[in-house]
């Protein structure tokens, strides 16, 4: 049906691997698997089998569990995009959980009704957005003057800044990595 993988921390592991709860629904006992470490894994790459056929409007959700938290979607595989690897962004655990372990839970779920198939990338793009949000702000906030309650630029000041931007990025080219995360 389908099969994970832990980037340099894993060979890859088949169904057999999970518990399966019910017909559309695995979880995966990260104490089994890394005990109380489950925070290092950082990402699992997970793939459609060449002899499971997924109905095309249907994928396979996969979500994460901290101990005594709710499990939140990381991404999906569909038959159109049969592998994928994903971010695991684990939650922050409760203090008072009854819940001893980690958990990675897949199941079958309607594709139109899953957020995205990436979260990661999406929560990405976010933080560029807002770290390029900032540095213009930043630079607007030199030029400012004060008229009453208002704060008011040069009319020019979104091209003086997007000049500015190009030209730092065609100096130093790690200065655009510092964006990105």
């Amino acid at each position: 049906m389908f099969g994970v993988l832990f980037p340099n921390r894993s060979f890859p592991m088949d169904l057999s691997s999970f518990t399966q709860i019910d017909t559309f629904h695995w979880v995966l006992d990260m104490s089994t698997f890394v005990g109380e470490a489950y925070h290092q894994i950082g990402e699992m790459c997970i793939f459609l089998l060449n002899n499971f056929t997924l109905p095309p409007d249907k994928a396979l959700a996969v979500y994460v569990q901290s101990p005594g938290s709710p499990f939140v979607f990381c991404g999906a595989v569909t038959l159109q995009r049969p592998s994928a690897v994903l971010s695991l962004i684990w939650p922050e655990p409760a203090s008072d959980s009854a819940t001893p372990s980690a958990k990675i839970g897949v199941s079958v779920e309607d594709l139109a009704v899953l957020p995205s198939l990436d979260v990661a990338a999406e929560k990405k793009i976010e933080r560029l957005a807002l770290k390029v949000g900032e540095n213009l702000f930043n630079f607007m906030q030199s030029f400012c003057g004060v008229d009453g309650s208002k704060l008011v630029v040069p009319m020019d000041i979104l091209d003086r800044w997007f000049k500015k931007f190009q030209e730092k990025a065609k100096r130093d080219p790690e200065y655009l990595k510092g964006f990105a995360l």
